[in-house]
Formats: C-alpha cells, structure tokens, sequence
C-alpha cells in the first residue's frame, strides 16, 4: 500500500508539472486583463467603457493551438468577416429586455430604426486575480445602468480559465443582485450568454436570411463566401445544424476547422440555472448563444412566458461553462469531459 501511495503522488506530481501555467495581467491604461497560457495569449477581460463598447467582454479568444475562434470586427476586422450586429463581440452576458431596457443590441453603432430605450453595463472593479498551474482566476463586478444612468442590477463575475495541452476552458459565474426595485427580464428572444465565432466556424450559407430583432428591426445576412468554412451545431439532444435554434439541451457543440486544427467548441449550461436546460439562440452566420429566460419566443409560442422576477436586494447567479478542444470530440468523450 505504501508502495501504490508513493507511486500515485508521483505521478500526480509529474502530471502537475505539464500543467500549463495561465498568467492574469492587469494594464490598467489599456482597461484590459490579458489572459496568456505558457506566455501565449488566451483572451482578455476588456472594458473599454461605454464610447467604445456598451458592455465588458471576453475578447479575442483563442484555442490551444493559437487560433481566434471568435469574429474580430468591430475591433480588429480581418478579410471575410460577415460585418452585421455590431453588438456581437467577443464572449458577452446580457439580455434584450430588462426592466424595459434593451441591453443586448446597444453598440456605438446603433441604428435609427432601434429606439430603446438601451441599457448599458459598466465594469466597476477588479476583486481579484489569481494566477496557477492549469487554472487562474479573475474576479470583476459591474453595474447594469437604466437609460438615465441609474443602477438597476449589481453583477460579481467570477472567469475560472483553466489550459491543458489540447483544451482551453472558461467558466463564467455571474451573480446578479437587483438594486432597490424589482428587476423583471421579460421574455425575450435577444439573450444570455453569447459568443460570435469566427468566420470559419460559421455554417456554410446557402442563402440570404433577414433576421429581426426584439424590436422589430431586420438585419440583412448576405450569402457569403463559403471557402474554408467549416461550421456545424450539435446539441446534447442530437439535433443539428440550424434546427438547434429554439431547442433545449444542457449542451451544443460547434465543430469546425480553422487553419487545419480541428475544433469543438462546447457551451454547458448547469442544472442550477434558472430555466435549466436552457433554449439555444445558435444562428448558422456565427451567434452562438443560451436563452434560458425566452421560452414563449424561443419554443414559438410552445412554452409559457418566463417573464422571471427578480425582486429588489435579492440575487441570481448564472453559470456557464465554455470548452474549446482541439481534435475531434466524440459525445461519449464530452460526457466524460463534463462529468
């Protein structure tokens, strides 16, 4: 039994030192916390402020084999990207209809034809950074401002990133704590957690789609070119491709190629959220979102409203679980994965 002990501690240690070392690194000059795994970069926690974005978010993010898996215009364009819904940025969190504000498509670039009126949601601090072997950890809070600058919603986020060889995970525990009135998030197509991909793990377009907002706004996608575009969705459920749009499953899958690495790019929902499994607001032109608080317009009609309260001074958290692997990643594997 000794024997077997000694042998277990030292192979835990040498599984700990292939670790990869995940450093946080705050420049506060540039409102940003750069996330680097072995001295590479990962994301960034940036919060430019409300002239540059309406919200803080994780941008760019990459995989372990160093590329972007998510869209880089606004910001950063490259050649090919699709320029629509210049609210999608990076990894974000926020809601189309909360207390009558529209947070989810407010950008510097909104529209006439979108009224509001728009919320905005303002980094306030960093509570702490913890660097690690494997896993680090960055703790930010926020407040989620009415149209009149008025805190309606207090918001502590905790990233946990942790890095093996092959993977990068990102978890994201939101706590909302609503201010001195009720906070009610109406059922609403425009939510929760989002991503926009980039322009490889998009789903080949066959043809145009005009896509309509909350607010009764269309956006024209055009067909683009589908060189190199590899995407494909796949639920928990096993429903694929554009059906996963307004299904329910604890996950989806998003596989594609970027510059010859293969990629799953998995999004979990847990079983404590509210609205647990949650809807899938997953467009084939690159959105990759969970709905947990839209059943009557994510099911079409089929569920009854959320319409979910949250009363004065008291809190929800929120918690979703981001893995991108590099290779291909059976079901039976993610299962294992998620356990």
């Amino acid at each position: 039994m000794r024997y077997l002990a000694t042998t277990l501690l030292l192979f835990s240690s040498m599984l700990s030192s292939f670790a990869q070392s995940i450093q946080l690194t705050h420049n506060e000059g540039q409102k940003r916390v750069d996330v680097t795994v072995d001295g590479k970069p990962f994301t960034a926690y940036i919060y430019p402020g409300p002239t540059v974005l309406k919200k803080p978010v994780l941008y760019p993010i990459r995989s372990a084999g160093g590329n972007f898996i998510t869209r880089g215009w606004p910001l950063d364009p490259r050649p090919g990207e699709r320029i629509d819904h210049p609210h999608h940025v990076g990894m974000w969190f926020n809601y189309g209809d909360v207390n009558g504000h529209d947070f989810w498509n407010n950008s510097i670039q909104v529209g006439p034809d979108h009224k509001g009126p728009f919320g905005t949601i303002v980094h306030t601090g960093i509570k702490s950074m913890k660097n690690g072997k494997g896993q680090a950890e960055l703790v930010v809070t926020a407040d989620w401002l009415d149209k009149d600058g008025k805190v309606m919603l207090q918001e502590t986020t905790t990233y946990a990133f942790k890095a093996t060889a092959s993977n990068r995970t990102i978890e994201r525990i939101a706590t909302l704590k609503a201010a001195d009135k009720d906070v009610l998030f109406k059922d609403n197509k425009e939510g929760m957690i989002a991503l926009r991909m980039a322009h490889q793990l998009e789903q080949p377009a066959t043809k145009p789609e005009v896509f309509t907002d909350a607010q009764g706004v269309e956006t024209k996608v055009p067909v683009m070119n589908n060189e190199g575009v590899t995407g494909l969705y796949h639920s928990a459920e096993g429903v694929e491709g554009d059906a996963v749009w307004g299904t329910r499953a604890p996950w989806v899958k998003l596989t594609g190629t970027i510059n010859g690495e293969d990629l799953s790019v998995v999004m979990l929902d847990n079983p404590k959220n509210v609205g647990y499994p949650t809807y899938w607001h997953a467009r084939g032109y690159g959105l990759f979102a969970a709905n947990p608080l839209g059943a009557a317009v994510m099911s079409s009609g089929k569920a009854p409203a959320m319409n979910y309260t949250l009363p004065a001074g008291k809190s929800v958290t929120f918690r979703y679980k981001l893995l991108i692997q590099s290779g291909q990643l059976s079901d039976s594997a993610l299962s294992q994965l998620v356990k």
